[in-house]
């Protein structure tokens, strides 16, 4: 059916005014359209009012860009009311009025841009590009509607035409320049290294051990993660305070076979535990083929993939799992019951070459939400939920809210597997080990925790030697068969798991150093004041 929203009605159910909320308020009434297939009540409704607000209160040229990228802003924030509706309707009447509503939107919105580019104050577009959305709407004006069996895929297929460019890429520019340009100088490899062994050592640990803390968010950093190095010292700092971890403990054994272990971390730092862990598992891969090892009573170890790459400079296939505190929320949740759980499965090629898979089973893990609320900035549609258990793009709401979405996004787009993957990790690490698992483990902040995390986590290691022989040279041949298939786009080169971070290893060398966020500098200045240690150094 056809509606057009009232100039001056009131929603007291959605708690803002339609007036206020119209999409095309800045138009001219005469290009003014109406919505077509859009219902009046329900989900569906409220998120197109809540997008249309937001829409209308631009009025600039630069948000032209945005209106032309918002189908695909309106399509997800359509495809959660799908999901809702559906949980009260028919999914084929719910994907049926979902199908509509984007077809209505795309009309409504090359419309409303050639109203904007002919206006006295709007500017104007080039010919060839008006054309160009023109006909990408009579495109999808004239498409057909699919039978009723091939509307899932009709579905899939039909999201390009929503626009010139997905959310996601238009977000990931916007969140480059602007990192780029709050960079302040480069900091050496070894002063990062010295000061975050100095600033651990100072909070009663042994060099050792502080050595080994360091050398693993080092390597976070110089291989790109940024939220798993120098952006965890604080976190770690304070937990040791606080006596939540104990920087002197050693792991032991608790229980052992000649390919398994289980071990004890007596809730020591998680490097240390992870290290002595992943030794363990290659000495029984180099024994008996297969070394597995479940550890208990451990402490958050950092990025998955060093252990991996542990494994996999022992010449061995690697892999490596850790349960986390509840940040994730099952599919059809919106409380949080899983850890971010990463996996990481790494093996070595020929020549240095090789596979490093590191990857949280959530959309992103925290530390990328965290970078993103340090530097003022938004976060992708997607990442994580907000308190009424709805996709949020606003880093501090994500952050307090501490409810990531599971890899995949919501349930219509495969959310549910994310979370069958967070499940599996959450059997193979808390469960297995008998460690706390899910709910059961305590939350952790900035300022610590005041009790014990006892994290469980899983270390394997395998022998290829005691399987085909010329694993390398296959494995080398794979990479190559993948990044040689061909390029959608000559910028960008197809890669292989762990060329992001070879990429990134070679830009810290090629420019001298690593260049921190000017807001982690600071924290870095303010945490030596607070330890006493000798400032971090920027060239």
């Amino acid at each position: 059916r056809r509606v057009t929203l009232p100039s001056g009605a009131s929603s007291q159910p959605f708690g803002i005014s339609l007036k206020r909320a119209r999409f095309f308020a800045h138009f001219p009434p005469t290009s003014r359209p109406s919505w077509t297939g859009v219902p009046q009540k329900g989900p569906f409704r409220r998120q197109l009012v809540s997008a249309g607000t937001h829409l209308s209160s631009q009025r600039t040229p630069q948000a032209l860009n945005e209106m032309r990228a918002s189908p695909v802003v309106l399509q997800n924030l359509l495809t959660r009311a799908a999901v809702a509706s559906s949980t009260t309707t028919r999914t084929s009447s719910a994907m049926r009025r979902l199908l509509h509503a984007h077809a209505a939107i795309g009309r409504q919105l090359i419309g409303a841009e050639c109203a904007h580019a002919s206006s006295s104050d709007g500017g104007r577009l080039p010919a060839a590009e008006l054309e160009h959305e023109k006909n990408v709407a009579n495109h999808r004006t004239e498409r057909k509607q699919p039978a009723a069996d091939e509307r899932s895929s009709w579905t899939t297929r039909a999201t390009p035409d929503f626009g010139a460019l997905p959310l996601y890429y238009t977000q990931h520019r916007k969140m480059s320049s602007s990192a780029a340009a709050a960079k302040q100088g480069l900091v050496a490899l070894e002063e990062a290294r010295r000061f975050m062994v100095e600033c651990l050592v100072k909070s009663k640990t042994p060099l050792s051990h502080a050595k080994q803390q360091a050398d693993l968010l080092l390597e976070a950093d110089y291989r790109g993660h940024f939220s798993h190095g120098m952006n965890r010292l604080e976190m770690y700092i304070n937990d040791l305070h606080k006596n939540a971890c104990n920087g002197e403990a050693e792991p032991t054994i608790l229980n052992e076979t000649p390919a398994t272990a289980w071990v004890d971390g007596n809730n020591g730092l998680g490097a240390v535990v992870g290290n002595f862990c992943m030794d363990l598992a290659i000495k029984k891969a180099k024994e008996v083929g297969v070394g597995w090892v479940c550890a208990k009573r451990s402490n958050h170890y950092g990025i998955a993939g060093w252990y991996t790459l542990r494994a996999m400079n022992a010449g061995c296939i690697g892999m490596s799992m850790t349960n986390t505190s509840p940040l994730a929320s099952p599919t059809r949740s919106k409380e949080a019951a899983l850890g971010t759980n990463p996996i990481s499965v790494g093996a070595p090629g020929k020549d240095g070459d090789g596979f490093v898979l590191d990857m949280a089973t959530t959309a992103v893990a925290v530390g990328k939400i965290e970078m993103q609320r340090r530097k003022n900035e938004p976060i992708p549609l997607g990442w994580a939920q907000g308190p009424d258990g709805h996709p949020t793009t606003d880093a501090s709401v994500a952050f307090d809210t501490a409810c990531l979405m599971p890899l995949g996004g919501t349930e219509l787009t495969s959310g549910y597997k994310g979370y069958g993957l967070g499940a599996m990790v959450e059997v193979f690490c808390g469960v297995l080990a008998g460690a706390n698992y899910a709910t059961k483990i305590r939350k952790w902040t900035h300022a610590g925790a005041d009790s014990e995390a006892d994290l469980g986590q899983c270390f394997v290691a395998i022998n290829p030697a005691c399987f085909a022989p010329g694993f390398d040279g296959r494995l080398s041949d794979l990479t190559g068969i993948l990044r040689n298939m061909p390029m959608t786009d000559p910028n960008h080169p197809v890669l292989v798991a762990g060329d992001p971070e070879r990429n990134h290893m070679a830009q810290v060398d090629k420019e001298g150093g690593l260049a921190y966020h000017v807001n982690q500098i600071k924290t870095c200045t303010e945490l030596s004041e607070r330890l006493g240690v000798k400032p971090i150094e920027v060239k």
